[in-house]
């Protein structure tokens, strides 16, 4: 019986150890290169908000959040995988050229609000609520109307 309680209360002691996030302000706590990407690409804006989520095997992930309500997400490496403007338009240089070429031609009345990394490309979303999937090549795979698909 004693064996069964030490097992359930260490059971219980180990689950949110496996899966702590963190809270903080203090850019301090993401990697130089995240620090360095907030600082070029929004040199003005304020953080209200930065997660730490560490997952068990020692992998990290933070989602930074400004005070505009801009949304950045990094991976353990600092390298950004997801920003997420709302309403504004995602600073051109963190859009590959191809992709601003292609929104530029195709969607002259929108902008990239929205932009995320994926091992198969880029899927990029604009002001007016349309979807874009880039491959690795730079060729649209596919395009939505809405990005609530």
């Amino acid at each position: 019986m004693k064996k069964l309680l030490f097992l359930i209360f260490a059971l219980i002691a180990f689950i949110p150890m496996a899966r702590a996030d963190k809270y903080t302000l203090d850019r301090d706590n993401l990697p130089v290169k995240a620090q360095e990407m907030i600082t070029t690409y929004f040199p003005k804006a304020k953080i209200s908000m930065i997660k730490v989520d560490k997952h068990l095997l020692k992998k990290t992930d933070y989602d930074v959040k400004l005070v505009n309500g801009t949304k950045i997400e990094f991976n353990n490496s600092g390298e950004w995988t997801s920003v997420d403007c709302k309403k504004k338009s995602v600073p051109d240089e963190l859009v590959p050229k191809h992709i601003r070429r292609k929104v530029a031609s195709s969607y002259p009345d929108a902008t990239i609000t929205r932009i995320t990394k994926k091992s198969g490309g880029h899927i990029v979303g604009l002001s007016d609520g349309t979807e874009l999937r880039f491959s690795l090549l730079g060729q649209l795979k596919k395009s939505s109307d809405s990005l609530d698909e």
